[in-house]
């Protein structure tokens, strides 16, 4: 399982790197170490802890219920596959 939690996190770096923040309303400042969104921008969006998105990237064995997977899925602007490509990673 923990080659599945680190995966998860790689992939929700990457859905997070695709966005860029003027598309949430954001600014896009200069001061960003890397392109797109925010760990702290994605948790507030999706309405979770920036911890808890923190430690979910990290692949940290935390238990990701389906509404948040869902709330992620919806922020991110996942397609279908992506959406079922990380319930199967949390193994939900």
């Amino acid at each position: 399982m923990d080659s599945r939690r680190k995966e998860l996190g790689e992939f929700l770096q990457v859905m997070r790197g695709r966005h860029a923040p003027e598309e949430f309303g954001f600014p896009a400042g200069s001061r960003r170490r890397a392109q797109g969104l925010r760990r702290e921008e994605v948790a507030q969006l999706a309405g979770i802890s920036p911890t808890w998105y923190t430690w979910i990237e990290q692949g940290r064995a935390v238990n990701v219920s389906a509404e948040a997977l869902n709330r992620l899925a919806q922020t991110l602007r996942l397609t279908r596959g992506e959406r079922a490509y990380i319930f199967e990673l949390a193994g939900r």
